[in-house]
């Protein structure tokens, strides 16, 4: 009996252990260069990424992407916050554009950007990072002014959610 107490107490600790370990490889996860969480008050959502930070990335963007996987989108980042205009000329897909400041908390949302057009997109001043990802999504999941968004990009920002 002595025996078998000291299993279960064993496998619970075995199981707390991974328990942690899960949590914090989800954690570490969430802070990679290749993800992007964001959270506001309808949850979380995260993003696999590609970063746009040089000028010829942010130039290239998503044109001529035909199609994006839900859980996909780009994170443009800037060298420092300024105004951030878009456009959509040659992008085949609509794109929800969150624009956020250097602590990663979003200040506007375009929704649904209109395929080939070339109407400026104005994001305002002080923006750092704009995440793109599919038309639709920021509505669907509760992204708005005021949700915050996780990457490493943000931890001079001070972040307004870091990544530690």
């Amino acid at each position: 009996m002595g025996s078998r107490l000291a299993q279960t107490g064993l496998t619970r600790l075995v199981a707390a252990t991974a328990l942690l370990v899960a949590s914090a490889m989800a954690a570490a996860a969430a802070c990679a260069p290749g993800v992007v969480e964001l959270k506001g008050p309808r949850g979380t959502a995260r993003f696999a990424v590609e970063l746009a930070d040089t000028n010829a990335t942010r130039a290239q963007g998503l044109m001529f992407r035909e199609k994006m996987a839900s859980s996909a989108g780009m994170l443009f980042v800037y060298d420092r916050p300024g105004r951030a205009m878009f456009w959509m000329k040659n992008t085949l897909i609509p794109l929800d554009m969150i624009f956020a400041d250097p602590t990663g908390k979003v200040l506007r949302v375009h929704e649904n950007a209109i395929p080939h057009d070339e109407t400026p997109i104005d994001g305002g001043d002080g923006v750092f990072a704009v995440l793109e990802i599919n038309g639709g999504l920021a509505r669907r999941l509760g992204i708005g002014p005021g949700t915050l968004m996780r990457h490493p990009a943000f931890a001079p920002g001070p972040a307004a959610l870091p990544c530690d």
